[in-house]
């Protein structure tokens, strides 16, 4: 019975992705010609798996990766890289949290609606410049050519069972190949203590990333007043406030303080960090990420 109930709320959650689908990979579409329109194409680096390189073995490097020819070589241990493992491989990271379900109008798109945008746009235009991409968690490899925007379209509006409370607000660390780069999108209101861990571990790794902040503009500046109910969307209860007004300076300071928090992680690790409010255009934050993908070394 259980597993019957299981299987149909996984059936309603795969329609309700589908149906999204659509509309979504519509509007990234159009959001990746404009941002196109502005950039000048990019270096095509990273095709295929042929030799790139070999380097000094570190700590963390699969074992199998080991040429074992060239390390007799010496008394060192070389790794043998080939393109794809060491150049322009792209992995994203919308995120699926409960909290992502949420917009102060209905003038507006969910957060999710919004970070998912950001992705497919971004994922057509690395697939349009020949790289490779990935969404981070699936456990699949980076991929290219005319495939591959169906498959990443599936995967971004189709990750039914993710969006769990507790489960989502950052993805679980799994190892990259170094020289990558990995884009995270999202509200990115988990604590920074636990964010800055996650993103020094893949630092140290080789890994180059961003941090694509995404809030509704209400989570911004609190524009509520009088009497006011706060629902939490991960479990977290509710909390009343009688007079919303006299909270808002202590809560935009806060705010505040996380985002200068979010900026400092990124900046540590030589990272990016930028802030997008969901009221406005995506093109213009999508173009700085792009054009900085861009002029990342190979």
């Amino acid at each position: 019975m259980a597993e019957a109930a299981a299987r149909l709320h996984i059936r309603h959650e795969a329609e309700i992705a589908a149906a999204r689908l659509p509309p979504l990979l519509v509007a990234a579409e159009r959001v990746a010609a404009t941002v196109q329109q502005g950039v000048h194409g990019r270096r095509r680096v990273g095709m295929g798996e042929a030799f790139w390189q070999f380097r000094r073995y570190e700590p963390g490097d699969p074992i199998r990766r080991i040429d074992w020819r060239q390390s007799a070589k010496s008394d060192r241990l070389f790794i043998r890289e080939t393109e794809w493992a060491a150049a322009q491989s792209v992995w994203l990271w919308p995120d699926p949290s409960p909290s992502m379900h949420w917009r102060s109008k209905r003038n507006l798109p969910e957060k999710r609606d919004r970070a998912d945008l950001v992705a497919l746009a971004l994922a057509s235009l690395l697939v349009r410049a020949g790289e490779r991409v990935a969404v981070l968690g699936t456990g699949e490899r980076p991929i290219s050519g005319k495939v591959a925007m169906d498959r990443l379209t599936q995967r971004i509006l189709g990750r039914v069972g993710q969006a769990k409370a507790g489960q989502g607000d950052l993805p679980a660390f799994e190892p990259l190949p170094r020289y990558s780069t990995l884009i995270f999108i999202g509200d990115l209101l988990a604590p920074l203590e636990a964010l800055d861990k996650l993103v020094r571990r893949y630092a140290a790794s080789g890994v180059r990333g961003y941090l694509f902040h995404t809030l509704d503009p209400a989570e911004q500046s609190l524009p509520y007043s009088g009497r006011t109910r706060f629902e939490g969307l991960e479990q977290e209860g509710h909390l009343l406030v009688k007079r919303a007004e006299t909270v808002r300076v202590e809560y935009m300071e806060k705010m505040a303080e996380h985002q200068a928090g979010l900026a400092d992680i990124a900046r540590a690790v030589g990272w990016n960090y930028t802030l997008h409010l969901t009221d406005q255009p995506p093109e213009a934050a999508l173009l700085r990420l792009f054009v900085h993908l861009a002029q990342l070394p190979g």
